[in-house]
């Protein structure tokens, strides 16, 4: 019996129309070997790049309809939604770029050489795109980080074609998505399967196990992306799986940089924690902050801002459920304290707050754990601290993270007497990302991004936002003495493509 699968209104709890059914594991299978079908027409570099380029132009096109339906989906509002369809076509042509470029491809050239002990044979080395990627959609992100997003972005550029496990927040916004990108590649000359979308759980089961899926990328929940984690290592055949899954996203004030500034600080922090009604992944969810005269102070401007930010929408009810529970908990613990309380903003509303406690508490194993984890919604810890042991005792008990920040004054980022390069080398171990004198949400889009993190923060050492997100649908392969009329065109003699290479140990433009 089909499965419907339903669009519904976070903001009223209703169903608003009914957008697919769920796919049966025939279904998937037959998308995943149409998608294996088209890998090959992906080979031309200059078709995947009008492919990424005509796909951007046509979710431009499709942008009214699109941002309508993802605003009714997710509540995120046409403001933030408008950015986010922004980001997602600049990052689908940034990827054109490097795959015109071809500097992603690695192309390493060395000649035999007799006179070396031992002699070299000659070795030409690139790297190849894997196979069908498996994408998983985010939720909080249903443009970026989902069907169109860079996840698909840099898995088309490698050359991959890609099946889209939908996510059940966004389905309607989804499938117009997928129609554009399917158009998109019609458009160009390639089969519309080098990108397909498929709904449903046991769809998302299937599809990690799949022998053709060669790859996967998730973005969302640690226990949602650790069974898919150990369904992909667990195959006969195990595959890469590059998975964003859970991140606190520590912040650390000095005092000194309190006394400087501590109102625009809190302003600071009360922005970054409600930002999106507190959905980013990189959301500060713990904060070290002084004890005394400047931390009040700190603690009074996080409050006023907080306290003037209006109850909002989350994606949906289970994860409202979750956050009233879970800041309930958290307000009952012994020496916490709420000065701005989250929690129940009203039917299908949650209010934003923050919670403290002393950060000696927070160093201590037992019952204060739940302030050491990540806690979806507007909200933040505050662990105020009174000697740099409570603080190292406290970054000692943190799992990997995609960011984490330092807030320092102007004498300890002057880098005069050595405390803000201490505090940077004590933080960089904790995260992929380290942001001084701001806040970590917001993910630029560039070549020299990283958005990753130790265990937990994600799977893989790789990054899921700017060009070398490109390389986690990549693997190198070497060609020994082979005759030149039987290397690829990358690895010939003369360059014929112009691509960057080393060649013989140097660089070749």
């Amino acid at each position: 019996m089909a499965v419907p699968v339903w669009s519904v209104d976070p903001r009223t709890g209703k169903q608003r129309e009914q957008v697919a059914v769920e796919a049966t594991a025939e279904e998937v299978d037959a998308a995943v070997r149409a998608a294996a079908a088209a890998f090959p027409a992906l080979a031309d570099r200059e078709v995947r790049a009008r492919l990424l380029r005509t796909a951007a132009d046509f979710l431009e096109e499709a942008g009214p309809r699109i941002l309508e339906a993802a605003d009714a989906e997710t509540a995120l509002g046409p403001a933030r939604l408008t950015g986010e369809l922004g980001r997602t076509t600049y990052q689908l042509r940034a990827f054109a770029e490097i795959v015109e470029e071809g500097a992603f491809l690695d192309v390493i050239i060395d000649h035999a050489d007799a006179t070396l002990a031992p002699p070299r044979p000659d070795l030409r080395r690139y790297k190849i795109p894997l196979g069908v990627v498996a994408v998983y959609s985010a939720s909080n992100f249903p443009l970026a980080f989902s069907v169109p997003g860079g996840d698909t972005a840099s898995a088309l550029a490698a050359g991959c074609p890609v099946v889209v496990k939908a996510h059940p927040d966004h389905p309607a916004t989804s499938e117009l998505c997928a129609d554009a990108l399917r158009r998109a590649a019609v458009e160009v000359g390639l089969p519309a399967d080098v990108v397909s979308v498929v709904h449903g759980f046991q769809a998302g089961i299937d599809l990690i196990k799949h022998p053709l899926v060669s790859a996967a990328g998730f973005t969302g929940s640690v226990r949602g992306g650790r069974a898919l984690f150990d369904a992909a290592a667990a195959r006969p055949v195990p595959i890469p799986f590059h998975g964003e899954l859970g991140s606190l996203n520590p912040v650390v004030i000095t005092e000194a940089a309190a006394e400087e500034r501590a109102e625009q600080i809190g302003a600071g922090l009360a922005g970054s924690v409600t930002l999106g009604v507190g959905q980013f992944c990189v959301k500060p969810g713990l904060v070290l902050a002084p004890a005394g005269e400047a931390g009040d102070r700190l603690l009074k401007s996080l409050a006023a801002a907080v306290g003037d930010v209006a109850p909002g929408t989350l994606l949906d009810a289970r994860m409202r459920d979750n956050f009233i529970a879970g800041v309930r908990e958290l307000t009952t613990l012994p020496e916490v304290e709420a000065p701005v309380e989250p929690g129940d903003g009203g039917e299908h509303l949650v209010r934003a707050g923050f919670v403290s406690v002393p950060a000696a508490r927070l160093a201590e194993d037992g019952e204060h754990d739940a302030l050491l984890e990540e806690h979806f919604g507007p909200v933040t810890v505050v662990a105020r601290y009174g000697t740099a042991e409570e603080v190292e005792g406290v970054l000692g008990r943190l799992p990997g993270n995609l960011t984490a920040t330092a807030h320092l004054s102007e004498a300890e980022a002057s880098g005069g007497d050595g405390s803000g390069a201490e505090l940077l080398r004590r933080l960089t171990p904790l995260a992929g990302r380290v942001v001084v004198n701001g806040w970590p949400t917001g993910v630029a889009v560039a070549p020299a991004m990283h958005h990753g993190g130790p265990y937990p923060a994600t799977t893989s050492t790789s990054t899921s936002v700017g060009g070398t997100a490109i390389e986690r649908w990549l693997r190198p392969v070497v060609y020994q003495d082979a005759p030149e009329g039987l290397l690829p065109a990358e690895l010939r003699d003369g360059n014929p493509l112009g691509l960057p290479r080393r060649y013989d140990g140097r660089r070749e433009a």
